[in-house]
């Protein structure tokens, strides 16, 4: 088109005059225009101003690293096709094409080589052209074997990678210098490593590169740094939820470039890594140890570590003295083989800000932790600490507090510590529900979680908890229970802004949830959802995501009406664990709804009860919809109707709801699932379920809540007499005579014998015991008598 508008590259017109060329030359004509990679909003700017709207049917396509600016692009991001990684096959066959010629690979001894490669590349066209142009017209095995070994590793730095080089290059100048710094960073973490962005931020925080600016707290300036990285796609966003990334990853190839180019500034050093730079020459500010064949580990003797300000350690920590470090203001040492010994005179560290032990063995803090005067995050979560040292009150400035729902806190040690901000998780029981008074006297608490231990209806903790919807808190999440929800009276007005109630299901949504005027994000769970729950939920005025499990719907109907309810509502995720129930929109319900996702079970047309499409159709807003269906058959990956050569009932309902979808106007991406539900159909069961339950009880009122002494005499305190079977992992089983004359078979689980056995992660065994309580009985299955729980033991009688 150039040549035609008489556009060359020596042309001394200025912008204005090219603009105006290409007006004219398009004035008239229908055309098809791409623009490729472009980088920022002033370019597009410019740009649109040439190719304007001639009602010539005229179509632009426009490619963009950057998600914001494809959001301006394109109408507030309606028209915005997400590029996905290529699949395996299309990766194999771009890379044997490069590599070969062919599409195909005709060398049996390099099958094995050349997936592991693939894998490695993950699906990004860059790194599969670069890799297998460096491997074209190579056919021995140890040639690719090196290569294999090198990406991740020093890859960046080979000669034949200089496209590569350069394109990510690009990318890496055109962020500020805030981002630039902090996406240098991510080379302290190893490869395929779970960044949780909680943590990432906190340790920007603590290096200095995160700037306040006004109206912001420190932590969501972080959080728009984070997001920044997402959009510019540099980093991969993981285990998303309610629309938003908890954590992140690198791909190795940008991981590679950016190791390279943090040893090249000297920003990063790896003890483990000298091929990335002379580190024995240098003076090192932040000092990783990447040791993964958990071997010990010890700093050679030349490198300058006195201004050393981060260390972070993976592995063995035998070797390393905290000596060394005189001036460290982060020090991470997650999932490292790390014991008490470790933490001798760790009080040393005057200027540390933060502490992470996540995942360790540590069973105790030392008294003097409370002269870390600077300390602001402190992660003790997943580790045997069973109790915090009263000394932990005197860290004036301790903001971010992670510890595991098992740790107990002194009392009155909650009310000391005013300067905290975060908390989780803090477990209560009963008998210390009056320690949560103790949050009313922080005033800086923003985000708490907080789970319940109490089985019982404790009326006076219920009075404890719903206080905490009167403090200064934005951030409330709440599991275990069971919560009496209608004797809660929220402030008018409340600032709660998000609320999280999930590991017990309450009877119905209370009057005064429609009153929380600063709501926008709410998980609950509800025993059977009626229209009362729906109007309530709907007035809602702030809620844009919202996330509910329910067993059914009352009548067997979960109808969303047009009500004008759920006007801000743009994300919105539904589980049905129950048969039977029909979910429907109305027309104009839900009318900013971007983002859908719901969950139910199929077995026949009458697990449905009568729904076909649920009314998609309706959702004119929407732009992504996630269907899981737990059933008769079961995907490998994303299921496709079409080639679902059965006449199923499942093939029949995903093609009705599918044809909906396509008649929306933003043309939504959409993914079905199918899981193998491995039990029976649950339709008619549903009401008996349910028959004889108070109001907010998280289980049947059959099961009875034993105490812990009433077990202990039933079983002879567990005497290994009576011991029917020993398991390493989810308990024993002993022989019981109730009270009452009843034989029982008594299963006991303790938390502390996990942590013991070096299992810190102990949340898979709370869920596993929640389902067998929540398991609906079965004639051919022994019944559940009831359950004991304390915060260190789950026992149940069978």
């Amino acid at each position: 088109m150039h040549t035609e508008v008489g556009i060359t590259d020596d042309t001394s017109e200025d912008e204005r005059q090219l603009i105006d060329k290409i007006r004219d030359h398009l004035k008239d004509k229908r055309y098809f225009v791409v623009i490729d990679d472009v980088w920022d909003v002033e370019a597009w700017e410019a740009v649109k101003l040439a190719l304007f709207n001639n009602r010539c049917g005229s179509r632009i396509v426009m490619t963009t690293r950057n998600a914001a600016v494809a959001s301006h692009c394109s109408r507030g991001g309606v028209c915005v096709y997400q590029m996905e990684p290529l699949s395996f096959a299309d990766s194999k066959m771009l890379f044997c094409q490069r590599a070969f010629r062919s599409q195909e690979l005709y060398y049996p001894h390099l099958e094995e080589v050349c997936d592991e490669i693939l894998a490695k590349c993950g699906g990004l066209p860059l790194a599969i052209i670069t890799v297998s142009s460096l491997l074209a017209g190579k056919h021995a095995k140890d040639e690719w074997d090196r290569m294999l070994t090198a990406i991740g590793h020093a890859l960046a730095k080979n000669p034949d990678a200089a496209n590569m080089t350069k394109i990510l290059s690009l990318s890496y100048f055109d962020l500020p210098h805030h981002l630039r710094t902090c996406f240098l960073y991510l080379s302290v973490f190893p490869e395929d490593y779970k960044i949780s962005k909680q943590h990432l931020i906190n340790r920007w925080i603590a290096e200095g590169f995160v700037h306040e600016e006004q109206g912001w707290r420190t932590y969501e300036v972080g959080g728009n740094y984070f997001n920044d990285l997402i959009n510019r796609s540099l980093i991969e966003p993981v285990d998303i939820n309610d629309g938003q990334a908890k954590a992140c990853q690198v791909h190795d190839i940008i991981l590679d470039f950016i190791t390279c180019k943090a040893a090249e500034e000297n920003f990063v050093t790896s003890v483990n890594s000298v091929e990335h730079g002379n580190i024995s020459e240098c003076r090192v500010h932040r000092l990783c140890v990447k040791n993964h064949n958990n071997e010990k580990v010890s700093k050679p003797t030349s490198l300058n570590v006195t201004h050393v300000r981060s260390l972070t350690m993976f592995g063995h920590v035998d070797g390393i003295s905290l000596f060394a470090f005189p001036i460290l203001r982060v020090l991470d040492l997650s999932y490292s083989l790390l014991k008490d010994k470790h933490l001798k005179n760790i009080e040393k560290l005057h200027f540390l800000k933060y502490l992470s032990l996540r995942s360790t063995l540590i069973t105790k803090l030392p008294r003097k932790i409370g002269q870390l005067n600077c300390l602001e995050t402190l992660d003790i979560s997943y580790t045997e600490i069973l109790e915090l040292p009263l000394s932990i009150a005197k860290l004036e400035c301790l903001a971010n507090l992670y510890v595991g729902r098992g740790t107990r806190f002194p009392d009155r040690l909650i009310g000391k510590m005013h300067s905290l901000v975060e908390l989780e998780e803090f477990g209560v029981s009963c008998e210390l529900g009056k320690s949560l008074q103790g949050f009313s006297q922080l005033s800086k608490l923003r985000t708490l979680k907080v789970h319940l231990f109490w089985w019982s209806d404790a009326e006076e903790c219920q009075n404890y908890v719903s206080a905490l919807l009167s403090s200064n808190l934005h951030h409330l999440y709440l599991t275990g229970g069971p919560l009496i929800m209608e004797k809660w009276y929220p402030p008018s007005p409340c600032i709660i802004r998000k609320l999280h109630i999930i590991g017990c299901y309450i009877r119905k949504v209370p009057n005064w949830m429609s009153s929380l005027g600063s709501l926008t994000e709410l998980q609950l769970w509800i025993h059977r959802m009626g229209p009362n729950d729906i109007e309530i939920l709907g007035a809602i005025p702030s809620l844009c995501f919202l996330k509910l499990k329910t067993m059914c719907g009352i009548n067997g109907r979960i109808i969303i009406c047009s009500n004008k309810g759920f006007r801000s509502l743009t994300y919105f995720s539904l589980r049905i664990k129950r048969c039977g129930t029909l979910l429907e929109f109305e027309p104009e319900s839900m009318p900013k709804l971007d983002n859908f996702q719901v969950e139910f079970r199929l077995h026949g047309m009458d697990c449905l009860n009568g729904a076909s499409d649920f009314g998609i159709q309706h959702l004119s807003a929407l732009t992504k919809v996630k269907i899981g269906i737990w059933g008769n058959i079961c995907s490998d990956g994303i299921y496709d109707p079409e080639q679902d050569m059965n006449n199923s009932i499942t093939r029949s309902v995903v093609s009705l709801i599918k044809a909906a979808i396509e008649k929306l106007p933003n043309h939504p991406t959409s993914r079905f699932h199918l899981e193998y539900d491995h039990g029976s159909c649950l339709l008619g069961e549903t009401s008996q379920e349910f028959e004889g339950q108070g109001p907010d009880e998280a289980y049947p009122r059959q099961h009875k809540i034993f105490s812990l002494r009433e077990l202990e005499d039933a079983t002879n305190c567990f005497s290994d007499s009576n011991v029917l079977q020993r398991g390493r992992f989810d308990g024993s089983m002993y022989k019981g005579r109730l009270g009452d004359g009843s034989l029982v078979a008594v299963k006991k689980d303790y938390i502390s014998r996990a942590l013991s056995m070096g299992y810190p992660n102990i949340d898979w065994r709370t869920w596993h015991f929640q389902t067998q309580v929540e398991m609906p009985v079965h004639r051919n299955l022994m019944r559940l008598h009831g359950f004991c729980i304390t915060p260190t033991k789950r026992t149940a009688a069978i």
